[in-house]
């Protein structure tokens, strides 16, 4: 597979989806689903003579979340503007280096042992980076559950190698949140243009516009998308 992922500084490309490295094998993951996806998928059969084709055939899968925001975060990392392949390889390396891949065990490593992981010096800056915030305080972890999703957007752009792309990949992916358009994401507009343009192109406005009756289930919607492009479904 030769897609590249995440957005790294949000220059390059987007991903054609968001396909990230799984954990180490020691680790036990326990996925957790959305609880607005039946009512999302009645919403967009009604709405969408694509979504009507598209829901039936994937039967009871759907957004899954690993429930581990550092990890989450973490793994967006790792994996940006490399293959699918790579980054599978490096996420394994590198998360057997730390008792645990958390903020306080990540801040332990040395730089030299993480690049020798298959890390760049700036993807090695960037997770010291997001474990010190993670370690002290400087993110409202607490509150995010409370929060609209562009005040949570704007709290993890600041954080060094995080753009907008990986910020909603993490609402969508982790908070679950129902409603992420994620317009940099060439994934989306790809699976808009084979799905309603028949392969023409696709501007961020006409994407925008097929997304209206979407609303409020864009993420269910861009989902399934994805899916058309990519059948097997892939959590973070």
């Amino acid at each position: 597979m030769s897609r590249k992922q995440g957005r790294g500084a949000e220059k390059s490309a987007a991903p054609a989806a968001p396909v990230l490295p799984k954990t180490a094998p020691a680790l036990a993951v326990v996925l957790s689903k959305p609880d607005y996806w039946a009512e999302g998928c009645r919403h967009l059969v009604k709405k969408d003579r694509v979504m009507k084709r598209l829901i039936p055939q994937f039967g009871d899968a759907c957004l899954e979340s690993r429930g581990d925001a550092f990890v989450t975060l973490a793994r967006s990392i790792v994996g940006q503007q490399i293959s699918v392949k790579a980054a599978q390889a490096v996420w394994d390396r590198f998360a057997q280096l730390p008792e645990q891949v958390a903020p306080e065990h990540v801040l332990k490593l040395r730089v030299d042992d993480m690049r020798a992981a298959g890390l760049s010096a700036r993807k090695v800056e960037y997770l010291v980076d997001l474990a010190l915030k993670f370690s002290n305080g400087a993110l409202h972890t607490d509150e995010w559950q409370g929060m609209d999703d562009e005040a949570i957007i704007a709290e993890l752009v600041a954080i060094r190698g995080i753009g907008r792309w990986t910020a909603e990949m993490f609402l969508m992916f982790h908070l679950l949140r129902p409603n992420v358009l994620p317009l940099d994401d060439a994934g989306l507009i790809k699976g808009i243009s084979e799905c309603y343009f028949s392969g023409d192109p696709v501007s961020r406005s006409d994407a925008r516009e097929v997304a209206e009756a979407w609303a409020p289930y864009r993420s269910v919607a861009t989902w399934y998308i994805w899916r058309s492009l990519e059948p097997l479904p892939v959590a973070y």
